[in-house]
């Protein structure tokens, strides 16, 4: 996520850190270039220049040159600013109305509206125990009707049906009354976009907000449209009002314009953001959070919430135990971890939140990929029950019958092994727990040390 202006600021900051002493002139020098790496981030021209003007504000006073670790505090002011242009602290749904309460959810074509629908309902079910009908007024797509009934089914929501021949008005207000004779706490709006702004759109998405007068109107956004993304962000703000905005596909998004500048431009909060294709891949955003992750500082707070949310507490409390006991970790119990990881997202997205994980070598990001995984759950699973219990036992006969199972090298299942034992080490100082205990310990360190990691560590 962001990585090229991750990658780019971290290089400008890198000059400065560490210094005893930063002057005007050092500091305008640096400003220049992170101004260069958010217009080349395809930030809007007029946010960049309020950006960099708070900045040089702050940094020429007292709060960095006077400070004992100057190129620190001046890290620290773009980290504040950063978080007040992505809106300063996170925006729940108000869902505060008499039910059902309506979400109308806005945006072009292609932009992921109806899939953010799906992951919207299922995020309001898993979360908030809310009971969510979903209904479709995009009469003009082929299939988006259809579309969106899967999606439906597929986070098991229920899903109000709508015709191509129906009028959008008339689908948004049969849906509201069918959501409140059954009693749902939430209806979701999926409404039709255009491959651009065109009058006809803008009126039709205007009568089904007066329609169904919606307790919250979302912008959804691709973020990968950069630039553009705000002047369609500024449109749709003129013509709705606007709640809140959905940033999809941030996943993809190397540069980070759109969501620089989609909170500045419409005025309104950024609520979430669409993190993968999977339909549980849409996450609240936290400005200072994602602030810290473009920086290189981590989001190991987020990284505690996934441990919660997706570690199996059950797993984690006999592995615990076992490991009490005095009984070794084996590669029976490092699967069980992978899978873990997969299930917060995968190895790449848990460095994303690491400390420093922004400044991994690329080489090592590589390395550190999701398909290795799939590798490694497979040569496990070309095991014996008796070879995954005593990893001792495998030697160069079984190897070649492990590799050849699992459709690997003998110098897979070497490096397999080493990892275990890798692994094995970890565990011990984390063995009451598992990940989810490695995670608190994580969050610990962070509160302990006041704050994020010293960026040049």
């Amino acid at each position: 996520m962001f990585d090229s202006l991750s990658d780019r600021l971290n290089s400008t900051f890198q000059a400065v850190r560490g210094r005893g002493r930063l002057t005007e002139d050092n500091i305008q020098a640096t400003l220049r270039e992170v101004r260069m790496a958010l217009l080349e981030a395809d930030v809007a021209l007029s946010v960049v220049k309020d950006f960099v003007a708070r900045v040089r504000e702050r940094a020429v006073g007292s709060e960095v040159t006077t400070s004992v670790t100057p190129g620190q505090a001046l890290v620290k002011v773009v980290n504040d600013e950063l978080t007040e242009v992505l809106g300063s602290t996170n925006s729940e749904l108000n869902l505060r109305v008499k039910p059902p309460a309506v979400i109308l959810m806005a945006g072009l074509q292609g932009s992921g509206k109806t899939t953010t629908t799906g992951k919207l309902a299922a995020h309001l079910k898993q979360t908030g125990k809310k009971s969510v009908l979903v209904t479709s007024t995009d009469v003009y797509r082929p299939a988006a009707i259809d579309q969106l009934e899967q999606v439906a089914s597929d986070v098991g929501v229920d899903f109000h049906p709508s015709k191509s021949s129906q009028k959008p008005k008339k689908i948004a207000a049969e849906a509201r009354e069918a959501a409140r004779k059954g009693l749902y706490d939430v209806l979701i709006v999926d409404t039709a976009g255009r491959l651009g702004i065109d009058d006809a759109m803008m009126t039709e998405i205007s009568t089904l907000n007066e329609t169904v007068e919606p307790a919250e109107t979302l912008f959804v956004v691709d973020s990968m449209t950069g630039q553009d993304a705000a002047n369609t962000a500024r449109a749709f703000g003129d013509a709705l009002p606007l709640t809140g905005v959905v940033l999809t596909k941030v996943d993809g998004d190397a540069r980070g314009g759109a969501a620089l500048s989609a909170r500045q431009i419409t005025g309104r909060p950024i609520k979430f953001m669409g993190t993968g294709e999977k339909l549980d891949a849409l996450e609240p955003f936290y400005p200072d959070r994602v602030a810290s992750r473009i920086l290189g500082m981590g989001d190991v707070v987020s990284l505690v919430e996934d441990a919660e949310q997706q570690v199996d507490q059950d797993k984690a409390e006999k592995l615990a135990k076992k490991l009490k006991k005095g009984k070794g970790f084996d590669l029976d119990d490092m699967a069980e971890q992978l899978r873990q990881m997969q299930q917060m997202g995968g190895i790449n997205a848990l460095m994303e939140k690491m400390p420093a994980g922004a400044q991994m070598p690329k080489g090592m990001a590589g390395a550190a990929d999701d398909k290795q995984v799939g590798r490694m759950l497979a040569m496990v699973s070309s095991m014996t029950p008796r070879e995954k219990a005593y990893p001792d036992l495998i030697r160069a006969s079984r190897k070649r019958r492990i590799a050849a199972g699992s459709g690997t090298e003998v110098q897979d299942i070497n490096r397999l092994l080493k990892q275990h034992q890798q692994m094995k080490k970890m565990m011990k100082k984390f063995s009451k727990g598992g990940m989810n205990k490695m995670m608190r310990a994580m969050q610990g360190q962070m509160q302990g040390s006041g704050g994020p990691p010293d960026m040049g560590r």
